[in-house]
């Protein structure tokens, strides 16, 4: 634990060196936001299943949930290995796993301040997006955000791993980012899916990203089960993925550029 917070600390110092970055990125997250414009005017002329109110509490939640599951190892663990600089990280006595970790969790420390700023001027320019959360749903929500975060990064730990083999697994996670945009309920609620792509989509892991933490700390009605238990086996196989994965990779690494 000792190992643990010093570790926390160096990065939360880094972090917040480049508080501006920050800033930028927290903004560069603003699509909710700006869906939600769409979705409430339409609610407002159509019939669907959410209201214009509804619709501007679910985006926001999905504006919140996304800047706590960001993740960027991809890209970080990419370059390690293209430049050869995973070999220094494996002379120390720690998992690269963990030490990327730490420094997104740090991230979301520093993060959290320009979140809070952005939700308080959100809720000036969307007064019908107020509201008094549920205690329990608003708990489960948080909890469920943060397994989102842990199965959003082993998602693309495991793809960062395709390194070891391919020298542009960021290119894989492109395609992958695709897939999580449109199912996970980020460009749309689950609810104005047509109903065989939505039972299709909740067999993925994508919905559990972003959409069952969004709508349980919206307040809407939405079936926890069995979706937990689907998450739970998602991260279970990609738990499985990455132990086997890193083991292969370690014996096909040839620490190029070193």
């Amino acid at each position: 634990m000792r190992k643990a917070r010093t570790l926390l600390a160096v990065y939360l110092a880094y972090m917040l060196e480049y508080r501006a970055e920050l800033f930028l990125w927290a903004l560069a997250g603003a699509l909710p936001l700006i869906l939600l414009g769409v979705w409430t005017e339409a609610a407002r002329h159509g019939d669907f299943p959410l209201s214009p109110g509804e619709f501007a509490r679910y985006f926001l939640m999905v504006f919140l949930v996304r800047q706590a599951t960001v993740v960027w190892v991809v890209w970080e663990f990419e370059r390690d290995v293209v430049e050869g600089r995973l070999s220094f990280r494996l002379l120390r006595p720690l998992d690269p796993f963990l030490d990327h970790l730490a420094a997104h969790v740090a991230e979301r420390l520093a993060r959290l301040p320009f979140v809070v700023l952005l939700t308080l001027l959100f809720f000036l320019l969307f007064p019908e997006a107020r509201f008094q959360p549920e205690p329990l749903p608003f708990l489960l929500g948080l909890l469920l955000t943060a397994l989102a975060f842990l199965l959003r990064y082993l998602m693309q730990y495991v793809t960062a791993l395709l390194t070891f083999w391919s020298e542009r697994a960021t290119a894989v996670e492109e395609v992958f980012f695709l897939l999580y945009l449109f199912l996970s309920g980020t460009i749309a609620p689950l609810e104005v899916f047509p109903e065989p792509l939505r039972s299709l989509a909740l067999l993925t892991p994508f919905p559990y990203l972003v959409y069952l933490p969004a709508a349980l700390l919206a307040g809407q009605e939405v079936s926890l089960f069995p979706g937990l238990w689907v998450m739970l086996l998602w991260g279970l196989a990609f738990f499985l993925l990455w132990r086997g994965l890193w083991r292969l990779g370690l014996r096909h690494y040839s620490g190029q550029g070193a």
